[in-house]
């Protein structure tokens, strides 16, 4: 939808709903190569601009996880300033 002066936004990011993590052993995944190694599961829940939400299960190592909440931390202290 047009913003101010009929511009388009330029990129359109869903709402975060739900952001849940859990760290266990993995048996068996795709991306922890190394089983009987901890692995942790996130699970996003995401509304689009129509209210649609989606949820997405992913599995990260530790070290991935370590990294991706560093980033989300970052991405979060750049919000608060807007």
């Amino acid at each position: 939808r047009p913003g101010p002066g009929g511009a388009r936004p330029l990129l359109v990011a869903g709402q975060l709903i739900d952001f849940q993590w859990k760290l266990g052993v993995a048996i068996s995944a795709d991306s922890c190569k190394s089983l009987k190694l901890p692995c942790v599961t996130v699970a996003l829940k995401v509304a689009d601009g129509s209210g649609n939400i989606t949820c997405k299960t992913f599995e990260m190592t530790v070290p991935q996880f370590q990294n991706f909440y560093s980033q989300f931390k970052e991405m979060a202290s750049v919000l608060e300033t807007f």
